[in-house]
C-alpha cells in the first residue's frame, strides 16, 4: 500500500510539473519548486530537478545548459500539456482578467494558473507581432467613483485560510480586531467574499447565531481552518446580501427618497437613475427627485456629499 501511494504522488508530482512548464520561455527548477509549494506540494530543490532529467527523457522538453541555474520548457515541436500557444488575444485576456481576480478566487486555484498568467505576460513581451495588444493594456482602465485609498495590508496566511475555508465549507477560527480596536475571537461559518474598492469582506454566520455580518479581512488576525464542515444556510444567497444594501451598512429595508437637487448637480441622475422607478420633476434651476432605495447608511452619506446642493430631503 505504501509503494502504491508513493507510486501515486510521484505521478501527480510529474503532472504538475508537466503542466507549468512553458513553450515560449524558460522556467527554472526553483521556480517551479515556489509554484507547487503555493498549492501545497513541498519538494526540496533536488528532487525537482531529478524530476525535471526523467520528464526531458520522456517528453518533448528541452533543457538550457548555457548558464546555470537551467532553464526548462517545450520543444517548439512539441505539443505541450494544459498550456496552449496563447494568441496574443488570449494572453490580453489573461493579463486583465490576472489583476481581477487575484483575491475572488481560491488562493488553490490561482496558484494552479500561475503557468497561464505567466505565459500571457510573457506572449505580451515587447515584439514587432503583439504591439497593438500590449500597449491595449495601456489604453484601458477601471477608475474610481470615490476619492482613491491604498488598499490595507492583508496577511497571505489569514487570506488563504479564508478562501479555503470558504472553498470547502468549513468552519474557521479567527481572531480579529474590531474598529474600537479590541481583540475577538469567534468560530465563524464562511458563506462569502466580496470586495468593496480596495477592501475585501467575509460575509459569515457566527457560531450560535441566525444572521449574517462582515468581517474586514484585513482586521483578522489569525484565521485556523476547522476539520469540522457545516451546511450552508439554504435561504442565503451573497447576491441578495448585496441588494439588501448590507455593504453599505443598511438591513435591507426600502424607502421612498424624495428631495430637490440643483441641475448641474442632479443631471447625471436623469442618465443613470436611483431605481427603475424613478421620477423627475424640472423646475427652472432644480430637479425634484423621487425613487425606492434600500435606506442604509450609505445612502445618506451619497445625498450629504451634495452639501447645499440637496435640500427638502425626506425618507418615507
Amino acid at each position: 500500500m505504501a509503494k502504491r501511494s508513493s507510486t501515486q504522488e510521484s505521478v501527480a508530482l510529474a503532472f504538475e510539473l508537466l503542466k507549468r512548464i512553458p513553450r515560449s520561455r524558460k522556467v527554472t527548477a526553483s521556480e517551479l519548486r515556489e509554484q507547487l509549494e503555493s498549492i501545497g506540494i513541498k519538494r526540496d530543490i533536488r528532487t525537482i530537478q531529478r524530476n525535471l532529467e526523467t520528464l526531458c527523457e520522456h517528453f518533448n522538453i528541452t533543457r538550457d545548459e548555457r548558464g546555470k541555474p537551467y532553464g526548462y520548457s517545450w520543444n517548439k515541436s512539441g505539443e505541450g500539456l494544459a498550456l496552449p500557444n496563447l494568441s496574443s488575444h488570449e494572453a490580453l485576456l489573461l493579463s486583465m482578467a490576472e489583476d481581477y481576480l487575484a483575491n475572488l478566487l481560491p488562493s488553490s486555484v490561482m496558484a494552479s494558473l500561475d503557468g497561464f498568467f505567466l505565459e500571457a505576460r510573457y506572449k505580451l513581451n515587447p515584439t514587432d507581432d503583439n504591439t497593438k495588444d500590449r500597449d491595449w493594456l495601456k489604453k484601458v482602465r477601471v477608475v474610481s467613483e470615490t476619492q482613491p485609498l491604498l488598499a490595507p495590508t492583508l496577511d497571505h496566511d489569514v487570506f488563504k485560510s479564508v478562501s479555503e475555508a470558504l472553498y470547502n465549507d468549513r468552519l474557521l477560527d479567527v481572531e480579529y480586531r474590531n474598529a474600537q480596536h479590541a481583540v475577538r475571537r469567534a468560530v465563524v461559518m464562511p458563506l462569502g467574499l466580496a470586495q468593496q474598492g480596495c477592501r475585501m469582506y467575509l460575509v459569515c454566520r457566527f457560531d450560535g447565531y441566525d444572521n449574517e455580518r462582515a468581517l474586514a479581512i484585513h482586521r483578522i488576525t489569525k484565521a485556523t481552518v476547522s476539520t469540522f464542515c457545516f451546511e450552508r444556510p439554504k435561504g442565503f444567497r451573497l447576491s441578495q446580501y448585496d441588494a439588501d444594501g448590507r455593504f453599505g451598512f443598511g438591513e435591507g429595508k426600502k424607502c421612498r427618497i424624495v428631495f430637490c437637487i440643483t441641475k448641474q448637480a442632479g443631471y447625471h441622475l436623469l442618465e443613470t437613475p436611483l431605481a427603475e422607478n424613478q421620477t423627475v420633476e424640472e423646475f427652472d434651476e432644480h430637479y425634484t427627485i423621487a425613487a425606492t432605495v434600500i435606506d442604509s447608511l450609505r445612502l445618506k452619506m451619497w445625498v450629504k456629499g451634495f452639501g447645499c446642493d440637496v435640500w427638502n430631503i425626506s425618507y418615507e
